[in-house]
């Protein structure tokens, strides 16, 4: 009896610890989002989110130009990036049990881990200096390199979650391979695919550093994929620079945009995963 007492006071101190460390890992985020929302949300009005920025020093303006460039950047780089990743993840899924398909798959771990100015830099030398612009384009390049890795990897294990029956009972009717991957694999792994592909939007949305290098920021509208953009990272990072409060006021209110932004693309990809796993 003594032993059994023991043990279910181990189990609640266990349980206990587990919990104490689970709301240490969350007070950062819910910390994060109570400094942004109290900040951010007197900056939001219609000006704000219609209107671009204005003079230096004086009130007034919004970020519209930011959103405009960071949806246009988000569709160039998923139009490069998902692609190339779903392509890799079925190679690697269906052909990648060789010696090619390993350096591949290490090569992509590799990619995965590069720090995003690295990445920018090189797009700035392949790209921006050759073509002698700063440009969409080239932030899109540059994304993209981020996102292939992630669409890759979470195509490759949703297709290898597909049960090797289906490919069998596929081509045992005399359906070719590659019918069989497009028609019944990709199919039955879709939910994994858009899910991951979701993921890695939410994760390039954020990103700074190689925008900077490719895209350089612009107080204006789109005006064509040769010329400099705006972003809603970039936006930020340029109101934060500035010594004025209505800047800061703005900055937060763009942070809070961008919050927004991730939390729908990670919700999104959060509600895909849930249905797919209840109708299993």
């Amino acid at each position: 009896m003594r032993n059994y007492k023991i043990r279910k006071f181990k189990d609640k101190i266990a349980y206990l610890a587990c919990l104490f460390c689970a709301l240490i890992a969350t007070l950062p985020l819910i910390s994060i989002l109570l400094e942004v929302i109290k900040n951010g949300f007197p900056a939001l009005n219609i000006d704000f989110f219609t209107k671009p920025p204005g003079a230096v020093g004086e009130p007034g303006g919004g970020i519209a130009n930011a959103i405009q460039g960071t949806l246009i950047l988000l569709g160039l780089t998923s139009l490069i990036g998902v692609p190339i990743g779903v392509l890799s993840g079925i190679f690697l899924a269906e052909f990648g049990d060789n010696n090619f398909g390993r350096l591949v798959r290490l090569s992509n771990n590799i990619l995965a881990q590069f720090p995003s100015i690295v990445i920018g830099i090189f797009v700035y030398l392949v790209v921006v200096i050759p073509l002698g612009s700063f440009s969409p384009l080239a932030g899109a390049i540059s994304l993209s390199i981020i996102m292939i890795p992630i669409v890759t990897r979470t195509t490759e294990e949703a297709l290898k979650l597909v049960p090797n029956t289906l490919r069998e009972a596929s081509m045992a009717l005399g359906v070719s391979r590659w019918r069989t991957i497009i028609s019944i694999v990709l199919v039955s792994a879709k939910d994994g695919v858009v899910t991951g592909t979701l993921l890695s939007i939410a994760r390039i949305v954020g990103e700074t550093a190689p925008l900077i290098m490719t895209i350089l920021g612009s107080q204006w509208f789109f005006s064509g994929l040769n010329a400099p953009m705006d972003s809603l990272t970039l936006r930020i990072w340029r109101l934060a620079l500035q010594p004025y409060e209505y800047a800061h006021q703005q900055g937060w209110g763009a942070a809070l945009v961008l919050i927004l932004l991730v939390l729908f693309f990670n919700v999104s990809a959060r509600v895909l995963t849930r249905s797919k796993y209840r109708r299993v």
